[in-house]
């Protein structure tokens, strides 16, 4: 039986505590909203966690046996820890964990330093909103429709200071007349990265089908890769075979030192012979 994947739900979970408005909304808070979805599905095991928890939710313990990490902020960015920061990006990067920002979060501190940039946006008041399925044979997309409605949703509006996304899948459509790009992905180093627009916290986004539908998708597309080679936190040094044997021998300790290329794939002089045969 294969084991299930891991994901972890991280919430600031301020406005549900003190605003009357959205703990109506989401008694569960946001994130106990997404986990009650995800429930569903056998093969995923779900953790919540928040920002007043010890270790603001993600403790070693929990980090780092995450899959994939799902992130709604707003009013309190700027108390994430920074070593927290650090430790998810160097997580995401080495491609032991994907990440998924949603709404707000385009101005947390995981996602700035995930991408490289500030993101920045152009934002108003709530209103409707119409979700363009713009990729729909990408996995993200699987079994949403050409587009879809959503009743009330903050405007986000371009010009969105992210990086170039490796993948556009969803843009947006308000009745104020904007635009913005509202799902999209994002590779770095081993690791991938999903931004999602809807998730407003005085807005019912998290109970729409279709956007708990995306972030489904998103969980099992931006999972680590199964049966992926080792990729190490440093920059490896190719020496000799002979450098190589010493240090060995001698017991000193290797670091970033590698054998070259040909000896790992048994590639030299005697399988030249054989192949020139």
């Amino acid at each position: 039986m294969e084991r299930k994947l891991r994901v972890t739900v991280w919430n600031e979970f301020r406005h549900e505590k003190n605003s009357r408005t959205v703990g109506g909304i989401y008694p569960l808070g946001i994130h106990g909203a997404i986990k009650q979805y995800l429930d569903g599905f056998p093969e995923l095991e779900v953790t919540l966690a928040a920002l007043d928890d010890p270790d603001q939710g993600l403790p070693a313990s929990v980090l780092d046996s995450t899959d994939v990490l799902i992130w709604w902020g707003h009013m309190a960015h700027g108390e994430v820890s920074d070593d927290l920061v650090y430790r998810i990006q160097r997580r995401v990067y080495m491609g032991k964990m994907g990440f998924i920002a949603l709404h707000s979060a385009h101005h947390s501190k995981p996602f700035r330093a995930l991408v490289g940039t500030s993101g920045n946006l152009t934002w108003g008041r709530e209103q409707k909103e119409i979700m363009w399925n713009l990729l729909p044979s990408h996995p993200i997309a699987r079994g949403i429709p050409q587009s879809f409605y959503i009743e009330s949703e903050e405007l986000y509006a371009e010009p969105f200071f992210v990086p170039q996304p490796d993948e556009l899948i969803f843009g947006s459509w308000y009745e104020d007349g904007y635009i913005f790009r509202a799902g999209m992905t994002f590779l770095r180093d081993q690791g991938r990265i999903f931004y999602f627009q809807p998730g407003h916290e005085s807005c019912r986004s998290f109970y729409d089908p279709n956007v708990l539908k995306v972030i489904y998708n998103a969980v099992l597309w931006t999972a680590p890769s199964e049966g992926r080679y080792e990729y190490r936190d440093l920059c490896p040094h190719v020496i000799s075979d002979a450098d190589y044997d010493r240090c060995v021998a001698e017991g000193r300790e290797l670091g970033n030192k590698i054998r070259p290329v040909k000896t790992v794939i048994g590639y030299g002089a005697a399988a030249v012979a054989e192949t020139d045969r």
